[in-house]
């Protein structure tokens, strides 16, 4: 009896221990096509959930599309129970990225079953949620990931500045422009589309300015705008630089430790 006992809990640990290896590696063929299934599901559902959108569907349509997304629901849903069973240390898992990602990718198909239909729609985007699961198994996505989370306090810098200068930009083209149109540049919320559009250098052209202080104050921006929307692109290169490094630093350790 002893002995079934023990062969029963080997045989457990032995499956939990594959269970792990299926859902949480990619460098086996097990593993692998686990992941692959999760990216096509996830694309799936994507795919469905713009379907949704489209006008004048038929109750067929809605009720494949019913069915899809259930089955979407339950393959997630086995996935997030496996991973806290197999989890070295559950709670950690719950309160990750990773694991708020997958219960939040779950959680559209359980509030419609407790909350008002009409509520529920506006929770549907939450499906989308579901995207953020592909970080997990693209290393390039983890790389950028890691690269903004090394960049993050010049991020922050950036981001106050450039909200200072939106404002100030607003400000200077109320005061320039006001007075010639008031109803485009009523005031300083109004005259802030302005200075987002002139400062991403997008230029929509539906707000523009037509006295020659504006004009010469729009140029000024405008400079200002074509150095502003430079400078993510260079801190994010510089951090993937070094995200890159850190990977083939700790790479080696491991081959080290090998």
């Amino acid at each position: 009896m002893a002995r079934c006992g023990w062969a029963g809990g080997d045989a457990k640990l032995h499956g939990m221990q594959r269970l792990k290896g299926i859902i949480e590696k990619t460098d086996t063929k097990a593993g692998m096509a686990f992941a692959i299934v999760v990216q096509c599901l996830i694309l799936i559902s994507v795919v469905t959930f713009s379907i949704e959108t489209l006008p004048h569907l038929s109750p067929t349509a809605e009720q494949w599309l019913n069915g899809i997304d259930f089955a979407i629901f339950v393959f997630f849903t086995i996935e997030y129970l496996s991973r806290i069973a197999v989890a070295d240390h559950p709670w950690h898992y719950i309160r990750s990225f990773y694991g708020i990602v997958d219960l939040v990718a779950i959680l559209p198909f359980f509030l419609g079953n407790v909350i008002d239909l009409r509520a529920v729609r506006a929770f549907r985007f939450l499906r989308l949620f579901r995207l953020l699961k592909v970080v997990r198994y693209n290393k390039a996505i983890r790389r950028l990931f890691r690269a903004l989370n090394i960049a993050r306090e010049e991020i922050v810098l950036f981001t106050l500045v450039t909200g200072i200068l939106m404002y100030l930009a607003a400000v200077g083209i109320y005061y320039c422009e006001h007075d010639a149109q008031p109803e485009k540049f009523a005031s300083v919320f109004h005259a802030l589309w302005w200075a987002v559009a002139t400062l991403t250098t997008v230029g929509y052209g539906d707000v523009y300015p037509i006295t020659v202080g504006g004009r010469c104050f729009t140029f000024f921006i405008l400079l200002i705008g074509l150095a502003v929307v430079s400078v993510p692109a260079g801190l994010v290169a510089t951090a993937l630089h070094k995200a890159r490094e850190m990977e083939e630093e700790e790479a080696g350790h491991i081959r080290n430790r090998e």
